[in-house]
């Protein structure tokens, strides 16, 4: 489900439940994994924004949020409702594990279908990869990790934009900000004077 058809149904569901929306937050990275809320700044600003303001985080689909039922409890956890378009405004948290649960089936078994089929492959003597012009290949990969910062700096940018708004104006209080929000840097740790220098630095170039 792209972005444009998943913005198309939260647009009619809030038309016709006469929801007002106050935000959006658009992100790609995957819910999976125990460290996964770390890893989506989007949503950790979406989170932020939705207690600030006392209302709901509204997706299209379940799994736009996450195919990890631990995940889902993690972000019920919050404190902070979030209603699924497709489930209808009513679901309650036993029909939502419910459905995280079959979501979480679906990507065991996509994951166990894609291994069977490259297995396969690998048995009928097909070379996998490629190990030819290694200098080419390290240039699209510092490509991909410039693409990657820049995706992340993009990402941050509300939540940056937030704790400007809620009065943080210098490095060191933004630093002090992002770490007690739970935020982790692009190397998955903590924040410090220097990382953050660096990210709004970045994202002056970026915007």
């Amino acid at each position: 489900m792209g972005i444009e058809a998943q913005r198309t149904a939260i647009a009619r569901f809030a038309e016709t439940e006469g929801i007002s929306l106050i935000g959006e937050y658009i992100e790609a990275e995957t819910g999976k994994g125990a460290d996964a809320l770390d890893r989506r700044p989007q949503l950790a600003a979406a989170l932020a924004a939705a207690k600030s303001a006392k209302c709901c985080v509204v997706v299209s689909k379940l799994d736009r949020l996450s195919r990890d039922v631990a995940f889902v409890a993690g972000l019920m956890a919050q404190k902070v409702p979030f209603i699924v378009a497709e489930l209808g405004r009513d679901a309650d948290p036993f029909m939502l594990h419910l459905y995280a649960a079959l979501a979480e089936k679906e990507r065991r078994l996509i994951s166990e279908r894609t291994k069977a089929a490259l297995a396969a492959k690998r048995a009928a003597g097909v070379k996998l990869g490629n190990s030819t012009n290694a200098a080419e290949a390290a240039v699209r990969g510092r490509q991909v990790q410039v693409a990657s910062a820049e995706q992340f700096v993009r990402e941050m940018l509300p939540l940056l934009g937030a704790i400007r708004a809620a009065g943080v104006t210098t490095i060191g209080a933004t630093t002090r900000a992002l770490n007690q929000r739970g935020i982790r840097s692009p190397r998955g740790g903590q924040w410090h004077v220097s990382s953050v220098t660096n990210l709004l630095a970045r994202a002056h170039r970026t915007a």
